[in-house]
């Protein structure tokens, strides 16, 4: 039986995640059909190629999250490649090191990046897609 106090503690916590704001960046896993469909519809892309044990990327995580929540950036759509599992998508961009990142505006390629951890070239490269 819950009892108020339980119910009021569950009810602030759901309430909080409830709250909590939505990216501005639309964030999805790679897929080709996926990346195919938002260069066919002209989107800006920043594609993020990372893996869990390499410590570049545990670098970028913050920055990337704090451009993705960037209003400026609200229609960039962003496309995680996992380095280890995702061997078609690295030969489809020319990949050779997981912390890459690559920017296209539309169907072009305006900008790429290798294991950079400033935030001013990752804006940089954000911006590339507008």
């Amino acid at each position: 039986m819950l009892t108020r106090r339980t119910f009021a503690l569950s009810f602030a916590a759901a309430s909080a995640l409830l709250a909590l704001p939505a990216r501005a960046a639309e964030e999805i896993p790679y897929t080709a059909a996926a990346f195919d469909a938002a260069q066919k519809a002209g989107k800006p892309i920043v594609i993020v190629v990372h893996a869990s044990w390499c410590p570049t990327c545990r670098a970028q995580k913050p920055i990337l999250a704090k451009l993705e929540d960037d209003p400026m950036f609200k229609n960039v759509v962003v496309f995680h490649v996992d380095f280890d599992s995702q061997k078609d998508a690295l030969r489809r961009f020319g990949v050779r090191m997981q912390s890459t990142l690559i920017a296209f505006k539309g169907r072009k390629e305006t900008s790429r990046s290798v294991g950079e951890t400033q935030e001013q070239p990752l804006a940089s490269l954000f911006f590339a897609t507008l």
